[in-house]
């Protein structure tokens, strides 16, 4: 039994990419706005750690159209060959989001160092470059807050990882800020060094994002706390005796689940098929990210009891009975038959 909820509570299909569009359409146009600042105002400002931030802003700008492209296709319905639909489109681009991250922080580390041990190369900026960094981290974490609301009500781990990107910029910048003022204060090689603290901090973001993507896509369980209240809300459903080999996994914003559940072996179909039911709506209802379950009752717990896989089949059976009915009087009269299977 499987099922999903039909009337989910959070945003999916066209509506999902328009919000999702929306978002990334402001940051791009601020990238721009930003990455043009900063490399100009590091150049006349003398600042190598202001010209390495505003390259990372030329990297959101390249990410934000990743990320809306990713959008795009993630938010298409389920079909024949994706019946799952195509959440795992935003997973891969994560894992590619991470991996830019992790690139662009190499090449800044890189040539931070290397000026570091050449003096001759190290930058003095002035209050220009200092101006252009703080105004970087007003509008910078601004468009963090923004994006990361947005990304809650998408439930969207990409655009979770596209806000990050945005804040990973305010942080270098309040670094470059730093670096700045200790450059002008007659520490020349500060705003090499803030360069050095960029770096690794974008690659710490990047590794972060794209190792938990990387975990969705080989289908990494949810986390175990959640797993808790899931197992919690299914022994909660009247008639649920026991439940066994529950299974999750994370599909885009989404939250899968398998489980076994034992009930009372003598009711019937229906009213097994009923808490299986109950069990679906528990459980899309009151977790969000839940949307989509698949349920197996079993009379009797298969972890410990004898399977009855190898007993015969209804027809078998009830040709077997026949011959042993022939004799009984009133046999013909029999109008239905339950069959029960238990212990092998």
């Amino acid at each position: 039994m499987s099922g999903s909820h039909h009337e989910p509570v959070f945003v999916q299909g066209e509506a999902r990419y328009q919000d999702a569009r929306r978002v990334n359409l402001v940051g791009a146009v601020v990238n721009i706005v930003l990455s043009v600042l900063k490399i100009l105002a590091g150049w006349l400002g003398s600042s190598h750690a202001l010209i390495a931030d505003g390259i990372h802003s030329l990297s959101d700008l390249a990410t934000d159209v990743v990320v809306l492209v990713a959008a795009k296709h993630g938010a298409k319905d389920a079909d024949d060959e994706h019946p799952y639909g195509h959440g795992r489109i935003e997973t891969l681009a994560t894992v590619a989001l991470g991996s830019v991250l992790i690139l662009v922080a190499f090449g800044i580390g890189y040539d931070a160092i290397r000026r570091l041990f050449a003096p001759e190369q190290l930058l003095l900026p002035g209050m220009l470059a200092l101006s252009a960094a703080v105004i970087s981290v007003l509008v910078k974490e601004g468009l963090y807050h923004y994006t990361v609301i947005v990304a809650r009500k998408l439930r969207s781990n990409l655009l979770r990882a596209n806000a990050w990107h945005h804040r990973s910029d305010a942080i270098s910048s309040i670094v470059v800020v730093v670096g700045v003022i200790g450059s002008m204060a007659g520490l020349g090689y500060l705003d090499a060094v803030a360069s050095v603290v960029v770096a690794v901090m974008v690659a710490k973001i990047g590794w972060d994002l794209g190792w938990q993507s990387a975990h969705e896509l080989i289908d990494r369980g949810l986390e175990r706390d959640d797993v808790e209240v899931i197992r919690n809300k299914i022994m909660a459903v009247d008639g649920v005796r026991a439940m066994h080999d529950l299974r999750t996994r994370r599909m885009g914003g989404n939250a899968f689940v398998d489980v076994d559940v034992l009930v009372d072996p003598s009711i019937t179909v229906s009213e097994g098929h009923r808490i299986g039911e109950e069990v679906l709506k528990r459980l899309n209802q009151d977790i969000d990210e839940v949307t989509d379950v698949t349920v197996h009752i079993d009379p009797e717990d298969d972890e410990t009891d004898t399977p009855s896989g190898d007993a015969p089949m209804r027809g078998v059976m009830l040709e077997r009975l026949r011959a042993h009915w022939r004799e009984i009087a009133g046999a013909e009269k029999i109008e239905s038959v339950a069959l029960h299977y238990f212990g092998g």
